[in-house]
């Protein structure tokens, strides 16, 4: 069967005047043309994930690059049989992805973009004199990772300048650096960080994960990718796949990633049949028994609350 829907992953660090005006357009057309998801409008650009029908996304991808400031925007179009969100959601925010640098020029030195087709060669057997750098946050690079890739003990990318110090430790100011995350986003920021702090040989995968999954198989990807959707994680490996996934409550291997069922708790990890059984899709017995728990239904997603936001801002509920 044919899949009728798209999901796209897409960022651009352009300069948006009007923020306000520009979302409330932006979120109208998305009503509109039955485009759902979650889009980031910042004074920096914007960032964003969503889904549809096919035609709708298209509609969508029109329209954002008819406007000549996201002209050159780079779309990570995967197919699905279904639509990945439940309604859309366009905020306004500082950042187009948190990163606790406070100096918003810095993007101007970022790294150079490594083609998925070159990385391919490269992670096969990573060179002495060559650091493969996840950028991702703890939750993210324990469900998936490239093979060899150096990874960061990180709740959250605003901590990512904190680890500036261990990186500093652990790789040579005259290796080459390339980073890489889930979609690019992450790596424009970490890469010119990288490079005010002294390491001039940096790069970064160009579109992420995702788009060397597309292009490349996923070849050397081991585990499973988080994505910010319902899916939670994704196949990205169609070549060498495996598991690295640990449930957090038995230790077994599992590419399942779910939230707590405690709504207090809402972590993020990986949990296997047998540890879903054992606290109902929580992530400890004392989560199980404090707390308001939800009833597992086997995906362990959750649909977060709005917090006040009007998803049909602009229009008339009928």
């Amino acid at each position: 069967m044919t899949n009728k829907y798209q999901i796209l992953l897409f960022y651009s660090y352009s300069v948006i005047k009007d923020l306000e005006d520009f979302k409330n357009k932006h979120h109208l057309f998305c009503i509109k043309n039955n485009i759902k998801g979650r889009i980031i409008i910042s004074s920096e650009g914007i960032n964003g994930t969503v889904s549809g029908l096919i035609k709708d996304c298209k509609k969508y991808i029109n329209e954002l690059k008819s406007n000549r400031i996201f002209s050159d925007i780079d779309f990570k179009i995967e197919s699905h049989n279904k639509n990945a969100f439940n309604k859309i959601n366009v905020r306004i925010k500082d950042e187009i992805v948190n990163s606790g640098i406070d100096d918003k020029n810095l993007i101007n030195k970022k790294g150079e973009y490594i083609e998925p087709s070159d990385f391919k060669r490269i992670i096969k057997k990573v060179p002495n004199d060559v650091t493969v750098l996840d950028v991702r946050s703890n939750y993210e690079h324990k469900i998936g990772k490239f093979k060899n890739a150096m990874t960061l003990d990180i709740n959250n990318f605003r901590d990512f300048p904190k680890k500036i110090y261990e990186i500093k430790k652990k790789v040579n100011k005259s290796n080459k650096i390339i980073t890489y995350c889930t979609g690019g986003v992450k790596c424009e920021k970490a890469s010119a960080f990288l490079k005010e702090n002294g390491y001039d040989n940096v790069y970064q995968l160009h579109g992420g994960i995702i788009k060397y999954g597309i292009e490349e198989g996923g070849e050397n990807f081991e585990g499973k990718c988080y994505v910010f959707d319902d899916r939670i994680v994704k196949d990205v490996n169609e070549i060498n796949p495996e598991v690295i996934g640990k449930c957090y409550v038995t230790g077994e291997k599992t590419d399942r990633m779910v939230n707590c069922a405690n709504v207090l708790c809402n972590k993020h990890f990986p949990l296997s049949a047998n540890g879903a059984k054992k606290y109902k899709g929580c992530c400890s017995k004392y989560c199980l028994e404090n707390g308001k728990v939800r009833e597992f239904n086997g995906t362990g997603f959750y649909q977060k609350k709005l917090n006040g936001y009007n998803p049909y801002i602009g229009l008339e509920k009928k």
